[in-house]
């Protein structure tokens, strides 16, 4: 039962219904039609066993409602027959279907050798035509797990009901129910669990229905409370003031050979102010792909390193954690800052010196994968934590990183545990407003809303694989204008062998091909100094063409790139397409990507495709990608299920989102006490995720 999320009676009311049977009405046998689900009241004519390829008990019943007969009488039906077919039965079993006995039966009508039939139905025998079969209400069918039936979940539920429903505190008080037209609770529960024959079931399977729709609304009003409470709680806990004794960020900045634009200068100044008060900042960080949020990540990173503190910056790949380490080196050197890198891959000399770095406190910028938050990794004095690419890190990986700081209130002071890092979370996937009303109530939010001047929007192309030599040929044409491309090789196997093989086998194709273009190949299978000195090869201009898997889905800056093609496109979810088309448009000149499919495209495919095609916006598409692959990866809280909800469904209760910061102001303001009833009822041991 705690598999689906059941701890306590009471549970049980909330564990909805995701179907409904009809066993409100009998089905004449002579109006069944092969797909539907019936319920059938049906005499038994006899019961033969049948030995084929496998025994079985074959039972015909008939109701007499052929066509040459609509009496009620006991006499033998002319038609309308209908066979039951069991392969699994006892003897017992087969005694009870007695001739002239009566048999009520639910289940699937199929066809077989121009029959109808039901395979294992439900029934039960009467000896004598029974007054009444039908029920009250539709019959709900549960989400269940291995060793709880859909059977025993009913029992459950109709127990729990007769034991707790009375007592089931309504916690929204009735004007604020009148104001937001919302069913009571006790009704909207019973609705869901046993609609009767005149609900709108179709509205109920939609998850449309105003009793769901009370329910939605009570659980999404519970996490929003959860993470304002936790916002408070998070702000009355210490953090270190980071007032810097230099300002090495004006350093920096006049040696960074551009210029900052307005929206990245606002977002710099926004996340100083936080960093210099002694409350714990919690601020996400979002910028559409090549917005320029890698240098307002440096900036903050020099504020915590001036006021003698670390900065652990954690990405999700060891490709981009790489481009970060190049080009945070690259910045700080002059500055006299030490850069110390750690992933999982890092060998074991590098690794021991890195860890003793990191110690010692002589490492003030670290810069890492997961091998960030391991068991061995101590931090000195961890003032500040970058998260990039948040969405592609579980919530307790997040936690446990954020558990390594050790700060103190000043930098002379010793370190204590009760104190917190300042948190920067950075998301190149922009995350929708409804997302984010819910999901990052506890964070404030910061957007850089403007691309550097001079970027021009990237042309997208959609192309069948028959097409290939044609984009072959294109890019023969860019590289002989001195610019360069991509082509990115992925599949649909999660399989970072097979990955490499598919790329390793392009790269020699177009070598054979175009043996005056320099090509080159770059996979995740690769070792790291291989990597990075192709990418630096890359980014320097000795190679024109970079044949990749997704691995440079993020981070990778290469401005004479202007070809962007993608095979087996249709393959990849919008938000990883968006990000490789990022991968491009970074210089002056106009880019492209070439988008590449296999025909025939399934719809939902051809439909990611045109978003593509027709939009560059970011949070366009991320708004796309949660209607069509909902919260959980946008978040990265699959891994967990922390974000998974009950009866709330993001992408069709969006309607209900604006109505939710009301309802909270009106309970804190007036009914105070139902808040913690209300976290308790919805969200219990989840909650502690959320202060990532």
């Amino acid at each position: 039962m705690q598999r689906i999320g059941i701890t306590c009676p009471r549970d049980l009311l909330f564990h909805l219904p995701y179907r409904y049977q009809d066993r409100t009405r009998v089905f004449s046998i002579g109006k069944l039609q092969a797909g539907q689900d019936a319920l059938v009241l049906g005499r038994v004519e006899r019961a033969d066993l049948r030995y084929a390829r496998r025994r079985s008990l074959l039972v015909r019943i008939s109701d007499h409602s052929g066509s040459n007969s609509n009496s009620d009488s006991d006499s033998a039906p002319t038609s309308a027959s209908l066979t039951l077919r069991f392969f699994h039965f006892s003897a017992a079993q087969q005694r009870g279907f007695e001739q002239g006995g009566w048999v009520r039966c639910y289940g699937e009508i199929r066809r077989s050798r121009g029959e109808l039939e039901m395979v294992h139905p439900e029934y039960r025998l009467y000896a004598q035509r029974p007054k009444q079969v039908t029920e009250a209400a539709l019959t709900p069918i549960y989400p269940s797990t291995e060793g709880v039936g859909a059977t025993t979940l009913q029992k459950l539920v109709k127990q729990a009901f007769a034991a707790e429903l009375e007592t089931l505190e309504e916690y929204l008080p009735t004007e604020v129910r009148q104001r937001f037209d919302l069913m009571p609770l006790q009704q909207a529960l019973q609705t869901v669990h046993w609609p009767t024959p005149e609900t709108d079931t179709d509205a109920l399977i939609a998850g449309t229905h105003r009793a769901q729709q009370r329910l939605a609304m009570e659980e999404l009003l519970a996490h929003h409370l959860a993470l304002s409470r936790l916002r408070e709680k998070h702000k009355s806990r210490a953090a270190p003031p980071l007032r810097a004794a230099r300002d090495s960020w004006q350093q920096l900045k006049a040696h960074l050979g551009f210029t900052l634009t307005a929206a990245q200068q606002r977002v710099i100044g926004e996340i100083l102010t936080d960093l210099r008060t002694a409350t714990p900042t919690m601020r996400l960080l979002q910028g559409d792909v090549g917005a320029g949020k890698t240098v307002v990540a440096a900036a903050a990173a020099l504020s915590a390193i001036d006021a003698g503190y670390q900065v652990a910056l954690m990405a999700p790949t060891e490709l981009l954690s790489e481009q970060h380490r190049t080009t945070f080196s690259a910045w700080f050197a002059r500055l006299g800052v030490e850069v110390e890198w750690l992933t999982g891959k890092s060998p074991a000399a590098a690794r021991a010196q890195a860890l003793q770095h990191i110690k010692s406190g002589a490492a003030k910028m670290v810069i890492g994968t997961h091998a960030l938050f391991q068991q061995h990794v101590e931090f000195h004095q961890l003032g500040l934590m970058i998260v990039d690419e948040q969405h592609r890190f579980g919530v307790d990986q997040r936690l446990a990183l954020r558990n390594k700081a050790k700060v103190a209130a000043r930098a002379d002071a010793a370190p204590t545990d009760g104190d917190v890092p300042h948190q920067l979370i950075m998301s190149a996937t922009p995350i929708p407003r409804s997302l984010a009303m819910i999901f990052y109530a506890d964070l404030d939010v910061s957007r850089i809303d403007e691309l550097p001047p001079g970027r021009r929007q990237v042309k997208t192309v959609v192309l069948p694989n028959s097409r290939r030599r044609e984009v072959a040929e294109r890019i023969r044409a860019i590289c002989s204008r001195r610019q360069q491309a991509y082509w990115v090789c992925p599949l649909i196997e999660e399989s970072a062998n097979l990955q490499a093989q598919a790329a390793t086998e392009t790269c020699q194709t177009l070598s054979d091909l175009f043996p005056d273009i320099r090509i080159d190949l770059i996979h995740g299978r690769m070792k790291s100094a291989l990597k990075e000195q192709t990418m630096r090869r890359f980014h320097g201009g000795e190679i024109d063409l970079l044949v990749a898997t997704t691995v440079i889905e993020v981070g990778v800056d290469v401005p004479a790139a202007s070809l962007m093609v993608v095979e087996n496109a249709e393959r990849l979810g919008l938000a990883q397409l968006h990000q490789l088309r990022g991968r491009v448009g970074r210089g002056a000149q106009q880019s492209t990507c070439v988008l590449m499919y296999q025909p025939p495209l399934g719809e939902l495919a051809r439909a990611r495709l045109a978003i593509l095609r027709d939009t560059n916006d970011g949070f366009q598409i991320a708004n796309k990608d949660l209607e069509q692959r909902g919260p959980g990866e946008l978040l990265g809280t699959r891994q967990t299920g922390l974000q998974s909800m009950r009866v709330a469904n993001l992408v069709r209760d969006r309607a209900l989102l604006p109505k939710i910061e009301p309802i909270a102001q009106a309970l804190r303001s007036h009914h105070p006490q139902a808040i913690e009833a209300l976290i308790q009822r919805w969200l219990r041991a989840r909650e502690s995720y959320a202060e990532v």
